[in-house]
């Protein structure tokens, strides 16, 4: 039987917040979708959540939240769950997946982190750069 390794390499994602916002819920009920991966344009605008839900799965409720903002994507390329998230150079979390329930307007992008964080936690400023699949 032949076996398959699976394997991606890919460009890290860069991106800037254009907005940052400043609050946190304990019960917001976003879901995981089904895809792990979810490619973006540049010039497209998403919103970068926190949670502590560490092992969350496809169409789990993800409640525990913490609001950065929303980050202009720099360049096109693929996001996807795993991928360190650097802010400023230093790694804040890993993606867990996506909620899209503001699609075709924006995903949110679900960051696992150790707490909840908004955007006053990590002293962020609008213009500061944020990128996925660094350090992979």
């Amino acid at each position: 039987m032949i076996q398959t390794v699976k394997r991606t390499v890919k460009r890290k994602v860069d991106g800037a917040f254009v907005a940052l916002l400043f609050h946190k819920q304990q019960e917001r009920g976003m879901r995981l979708i089904e895809f792990e991966t979810r490619c973006v344009q540049a010039g497209e605008i998403h919103e970068i959540v926190t949670t502590t839900h560490h092992e969350a799965e496809k169409g789990d409720r993800i409640d525990r939240v913490g609001f950065l903002g929303f980050a202009e994507m720099k360049c096109g390329g693929v996001i996807g769950r795993g991928d360190a998230v650097m802010i400023q150079n230093q790694v804040i979390g890993h993606v867990l997946g996506f909620d899209d329930c503001h699609f075709p307007n924006h995903y949110n992008i679900l960051i696992s982190t150790q707490e909840t964080m908004m955007a006053d936690d990590l002293e962020l400023e609008v213009e500061m750069l944020i990128s996925f699949g660094a350090g992979n």
